[in-house]
């Protein structure tokens, strides 16, 4: 951390229960030249990947539905979100981390992958950093079923919705996850399918 406009302060552990939740009190050098004392919260559960699985001939994508808790507990009825397959990087980088996420969640060994861009979510109090990737997909690649693994008990539904329903579904709330929606949007500005 190189800003000289920032001067870390005190850093408090609130949680490590799920992730890493940090309370962090730091100065900051205002444009003025005056500096005052600000408090944030930073919720430290590392980076991510996510990926579009598009099927150019058929004009497919493969999502996945599964209970999310913090939508149910704001305003979700079901808790279930429909979204593109992701997860957290473990020990790998983030192809590998893509790959590995993509044979556990949706049953296809997918051949090549193009990563397209990567963006902090939610960079107000969240330090992760999605890198968003795109593949072709065919039916020769399933492998298995899919639906995540029973140690992380993700209980996943894998789902081949057509392109055009799929950007429909953002128009109709069906699709609320803003990386799904990124990656939705992607995949019709470059005409992937």
């Amino acid at each position: 951390m190189t800003n000289p406009k920032i001067r870390i302060l005190s850093d408090e552990l609130l949680s490590k229960n799920w992730y890493i939740l940090k309370k962090y009190v730091y100065e900051y050098l205002k444009n003025d030249g005056s500096t005052e004392i600000q408090h944030r919260e930073v919720y430290d559960r590392g980076n991510g990947a996510t990926i579009l699985l598009y099927d150019k001939k058929e004009k497919n994508v493969i999502l996945i539905r599964q209970f999310r808790m913090p939508t149910y507990v704001n305003g979700n009825e079901t808790g279930m979100v429909i979204e593109a397959c992701a997860g957290l990087l473990e020990e790998e980088n983030a192809e590998e981390c893509i790959r590995r996420e993509s044979e556990e969640e949706t049953g296809y060994k997918i051949r090549e992958v193009r990563k397209i861009f990567e963006s902090y979510m939610s960079p107000g109090s969240v330090t992760e950093i999605i890198h968003f990737f795109v593949a072709e997909y065919s039916k020769d690649m399933k492998v298995n079923e899919g639906g995540g693994l029973d140690s992380e008990h993700e209980n996943i539904e894998v789902l081949e919705i057509p392109f055009a329903k799929a950007l429909h579904m953002i128009q109709t709330g069906e699709i609320r996850d803003a990386k799904t929606i990124m990656l939705l949007q992607y995949a019709q500005i470059h005409q992937l399918l």
